[in-house]
């Protein structure tokens, strides 16, 4: 079958589409397909590291294809055990709601609110009977559920691992059957639970839902993935300045990745700036700053962008900081790094009594805003720009837990 025009656009930043054939069969028979993605209310916040899933939804919706905004309140009491190595302490009813409530003004900075459903999965799972809710558990194997790598991992280490954490992936799996989705978008750490869907639909004689899972985003700190935390995250309701200055202490490396994954520009456009890098004519530091202007201006608008890079231009490069500025990696340390420690390790200051009398001094900044307080501690994971005085000056990056 000729690939349908929009299935280029669609696999772009993709990791893997599970069938890209079903896919495609799908977008040739010219309906809106129902395209759906789950979230969590773990926390107030969405960041940069979300905007990856919502971003791909946004390209189907701009195709023309109905999208569904989930909110997981049933599921978020249960707790996502996704990559974690203990059970997840419950959320309550009041912090769910509170957050579902945060992520349905967010999330409209990105998708097109006319046309998203919003829906919560309470609206079924929380009408289920307790004879369902089993029928629903009878569909899946103990051994089956060990081949997720999080539970075999706990499992041949000895940790427990609670009954209801095996429901997640049965309830997440069954609101595709309640949504008849066509599509369902997630993380690559989601795989398991997105297969779990399409298992689901064929028992309750469906055509099974395509899977198509998007990379996790790293934190500013280039190792972790972003999470608040790990303090490595860049919230999109920040303030327009902060944004900014994080994106811009991001290394060149990682500078890339946010460029494929955050990017609305061209992939051929991208790929050009990363030549004209590669080949000396482009300063990655410009290309930086294009990044960090297109993110801020998507969520606050061209003249916040405008004003966060004039400030920025004004306290970092008019003789605030110098061209080249080095790079130090700390260890992850247990409660993280005191301001005058960090600042000794770094190199900027030649013990922790000058870094405490410069910190007094107000001689102190990290990116760019000056720091006071000797009790300041950077966490595990952060990545700031220090400078003591005018001349001494480092990119620091303090290793994940």
């Amino acid at each position: 079958m000729t690939p349908h025009p929009s299935l280029e656009e669609l696999r772009r930043g993709a990791v893997e589409i599970l069938l890209e054939a079903e896919l495609n069969e799908r977008l040739v028979s010219g309906r809106p397909l129902r395209i759906k993605a789950g979230f969590d209310p773990t926390a107030p916040d969405l960041h940069l590291g979300h905007t990856v899933l919502l971003n791909k939804m946004r390209q189907f919706q701009d195709l023309g294809h109905e999208v569904i905004f989930l909110i997981g309140d049933f599921t978020g009491l249960i707790g996502d055990p996704t990559g974690k190595n203990v059970t997840r302490p419950p959320m309550t009813p009041e912090e769910v709601q509170d957050n579902a409530a945060t992520y349905r003004e967010q999330v409209f900075k990105i998708l097109d609110e006319a046309s998203t459903r919003v829906l919560f999965n309470s609206e079924w799972m929380g009408k289920m009977p307790a004879s369902e809710l089993i029928s629903l558990a009878a569909r899946h194997t103990v051994a089956r559920m060990l081949e997720r790598d999080d539970f075999s991992r706990r499992y041949s280490g000895g940790q427990p691992i609670a009954i209801h954490e095996f429901l997640y992936p049965l309830v997440q799996g069954y609101d595709s059957v309640a949504l008849r989705a066509d599509v369902e978008l997630g993380g690559t750490d989601q795989k398991f639970n997105l297969l779990v869907g399409r298992e689901l639909q064929k028992a309750w004689g469906q055509p099974p839902q395509v899977v198509l899972t998007m990379p996790l985003l790293e934190g500013t700190d280039g190792v972790q993935k972003m999470s608040k935390s790990l303090g490595n995250y860049i919230g999109i309701n920040e303030a327009p300045g902060e944004i900014f200055g994080k994106l811009m202490s991001i290394s060149d490396e990682l500078m890339w990745r946010y460029l494929e994954l955050l990017s609305f520009r061209p992939a051929a456009e991208i790929a050009g700036l990363r030549q004209g890098a590669e080949e000396g004519s482009r300063n990655p530091r410009d290309i930086k700053v294009g990044l960090a202007r297109e993110i801020v201006e998507r969520f606050h608008g061209a003249s916040a962008a405008r004003a966060a890079e004039e400030d920025f231009t004004a306290r970092f490069r008019h003789g605030a900081l110098p061209e080249e500025v080095p790079e130090v990696e700390l260890p992850a340390r247990d409660g993280g790094w005191p301001i005058a420690n960090l600042l000794k390790e770094a190199g900027l200051t030649a013990s922790t009594s000058e870094a405490l009398r410069m910190l007094g001094q107000g001689a102190v900044r990290l990116d760019g805003e000056r720091v006071q307080d000797r009790d300041t501690v950077l966490v595990n994971g952060s990545r700031v720009v220090a400078q003591v005085g005018k001349r001494r000056v480092a990119r620091v990056r303090v290793a994940g837990a």
